[in-house]
């Protein structure tokens, strides 16, 4: 299997890689293709590329990226991207080297450099050791996401420097304020702890002094004493929210919920519109915190 060329985004091993192996953009108007692995991804590099860049996804609406597989169309589309951005997600650990092995050309970025990962939330042994992919829930990652972007679009395409380094501005202090507005309405909320169905959370957990509780880890169903636990852990702690995303089966969220006299709300950490979503999933644990 040949070496993916991820490029490690420090200043100088970025400009040393994309300055011998990515094209550059064209000078004719053409737009710097690139691929990225979620909708998030695209909503971060279209704030900083802005129209001087075209930004397919892998992972569409409504497709699970632990499961996702590439179409043909997609392997297809693939070919016209001089840029990758992988942020580290399940279906790259199979599927990057087989993007770098039919498209010689094509220069793959770890967007996520930088950030430490944590481990996954875990309230069994099922992700033992696992990190946590879900980097883009963190506006304090999302600051690190958006450096390395620009800092490869600027190296790739130097003749808008400008542009892009003022596309970063704006986004950063967009970043900014809503993590000031997180925290504004987070921070007062007297219940610290919720449930969710897959553990997307744990960055933003952290972020804002929260507490994940997990249903599944690793892909697995609670067992039925596994279960108990949960109901249990609910009505002690007072929880009356069970978080569920629309990519995953929410059966068992529902039993928790019917148990507890609770309801299930439904919230996806791959959203397109990244800074409306944070915004509204932080509306979405005002009610559960409550």
């Amino acid at each position: 299997m040949k070496t993916i060329k991820i490029a490690v985004l420090s200043v100088l091993c970025l400009t040393v890689l994309l300055a011998a192996c990515a094209p550059a953009a064209t000078s004719t108007g053409g737009k710097l293709g690139i691929t990225v692995s979620i909708l998030p991804q695209q909503y971060f590099v279209e704030r900083i590329g802005g129209e001087l860049v075209e930004v397919n996804v892998m992972v569409g609406p409504g497709m699970d990226p632990h499961t996702y597989e590439p179409t043909p169309a997609q392997m297809e589309m693939l070919a016209g991207s001089q840029l990758y951005f992988s942020i580290g997600v399940e279906f790259e650990d199979a599927w990057l080297a087989k993007f770098q092995d039919t498209n010689p050309d094509l220069l793959i970025i770890d967007s996520g450099a930088g950030i430490e990962k944590i481990p996954m939330s875990a309230e069994s042994d099922h992700g033992e050791g696992e990190m946590d992919p879900h980097i883009w829930l963190s506006p304090a990652n999302v600051r690190v996401l958006a450096q390395n972007i620009a800092n490869a679009l600027i190296t790739a395409d130097p003749q808008n420097r400008e542009l892009y380094q003022k596309n970063l501005t704006g986004f950063l202090q967009d970043i900014d304020a809503l993590d000031q507005e997180i925290h504004n309405t987070l921070d007062p909320l007297p219940n610290r702890k919720f449930i969710t169905f897959h553990p997307a959370w744990g960055y933003f957990a952290r972020d804002y002094d929260l507490e994940q509780i997990a249903i599944e880890v690793g892909g697995n169903e609670p067992s039925a004493a596994e279960l108990a636990d949960l109901i249990n852990a609910a009505k002690t702690n007072d929880i009356h929210v069970i978080f569920a995303q629309p990519e995953f089966n929410a059966k068992t969220a529902e039993t928790i919920a019917r148990e507890i006299n609770g309801q299930v709300i439904l919230i996806s950490p791959l959203a397109e519109n990244w800074l409306e979503a944070m915004r509204s999933i932080t509306q979405s644990f005002v009610g559960s915190l409550k």
